[in-house]
């Protein structure tokens, strides 16, 4: 989220001594996107990060490919994803393209002898169930349900839940997350008509600086596979930093929805968005208020995008025997729609209480072998009754 935002100790300017109570200097590092042409902030460690004491064997991470081309309506039944003790091994990737992965994790246990970097993507992880902190080197963000937290690439961090019940949608987009340009004026303030504002923003708090040497095993993702680094001090000792380069997070809860007398098209749900695709986010609105208004959505073909619904809470007058966690993928090249009988039924309705996030990549995706053990195999006849 393009904010200034600082923590902690740095010195008036960037690129000069800046020295530790003993004397020696503290270690300067700049973090950056896009080279150095995008946002970046500039961080200041107890130790240089470059102090590696050993580099284990890599291993695959890669996701097995079930289903390359494909124009078939899909639906996964999400939390049929079996709960895995570790984090990262509860990551399952079901819907992929060279764009972005998109998973499913439900993981029990907390991060605590480990740290991860994802050196490839950004991440988008929205809590659907469970609770905690996440914790990095820029400080201390607390996570809800509801909650999209944004790690952008290269971020070291540890995930601390508040128990063993969590569900997490995860996002690993191969270009950096930003805010919709549209909401944005040429300062990168978010202007009047956006569905958020920078207050709703979570930007993190509690700066603990670590200093500490010894043995700190941090697992790093490049290209599919996984380099377990130890490095020989801790990754958290940032003594101060600043910049527009770090973790955020934002509440589903906090998006104001757009509304008008016609029903409005899938844009006005857009929250943020990555090269070649949008995520948005369906909240509890007021229905279409025209006299003659008809809240289904009508039908519509994708013609250049496929469309990733995932069903959080609610009810959904578009669809029949809807279950949290389901995924529904409409691929580009046909029309979908509301199924039969809910257009009639959602006449004179004036609101709904529907929560979802909604994924529309420009790119088709292919389904892994994880989302094929969770298929709905007649979800595609689904709309002939």
């Amino acid at each position: 989220m393009p904010i200034y935002h600082t923590l902690g100790n740095i010195p008036a300017k960037r690129h000069t001594v800046f020295r530790k109570p003993n004397g020696e200097l503290y270690a300067e590092e700049l973090v950056s996107t896009e080279g150095f042409s995008s946002l970046y902030s500039l961080i200041y460690h107890c130790h240089p990060p470059t102090i590696v004491k050993d580099l284990g064997e890599p291993y695959s991470v890669e996701p097995k490919i079930a289903r390359e081309k494909h124009l078939k309506s899909t639906s996964l039944i999400g939390f049929n994803i079996k709960p895995e003790d570790d984090y990262l091994k509860s990551r399952k990737a079901i819907l992929v393209n060279n764009d972005l992965h998109i998973s499913l994790a439900a993981p029990r246990k907390s991060m605590t002898d480990y740290f991860f970097k994802n050196s490839d993507a950004d991440e988008v992880i929205f809590i659907h169930e469970g609770s905690g902190v996440l914790k990095t080197g820029f400080g201390k963000i607390k996570f809800e349900y509801g909650d999209y937290v944004v790690i952008p690439r290269g971020t070291i961090y540890q995930i601390i839940f508040n128990d063993d019940n969590n569900r997490l949608l995860i996002t690993e987009s191969f270009s950096p997350i930003r805010t919709p340009k549209r909401y944005r004026n040429e300062y990168g303030q978010l202007m009047e008509h956006s569905p958020f504002c920078e207050r709703d923003i979570k930007r993190p708090t509690d700066l603990e600086t670590i200093d500490q040497t010894g043995d700190f095993k941090v697992l790093i993702k490049k290209q599919n596979l996984i380099y377990p680094y130890t490095y020989g001090t801790h990754p958290f000792d940032f003594v101060g930093w600043d910049g527009f380069h770090y973790p955020w997070a934002f509440s589903i809860h906090d998006f104001e929805p757009i509304t008008g007398r016609l029903h409005m098209p899938p844009p006005i749900h857009q929250t943020l968005e990555g090269h070649n695709f949008v995520i948005c986010s369906f909240v509890p609105r007021k229905y279409d208020y025209h006299p003659q208004a008809i809240p289904a959505p009508y039908n519509h073909s994708n013609v250049d995008s496929d469309e990733v619904l995932y069903y959080v809470d609610g009810d959904f007058m578009s669809r029949k025997s809807v279950v949290k966690g389901q995924i529904t993928l409409h691929p580009g090249g046909i029309p979908h729609g509301p199924h039969p009988g809910t257009v009639e039924k959602s006449i004179g309705k004036e609101q709904t209480e529907e929560l979802a996030v909604m994924i529309d990549p420009f790119k088709p995706l292919m389904l892994t072998e994880d989302a094929l053990a969770i298929e709905d195999p007649d979800y595609y006849k689904s709309w002939m009754s």
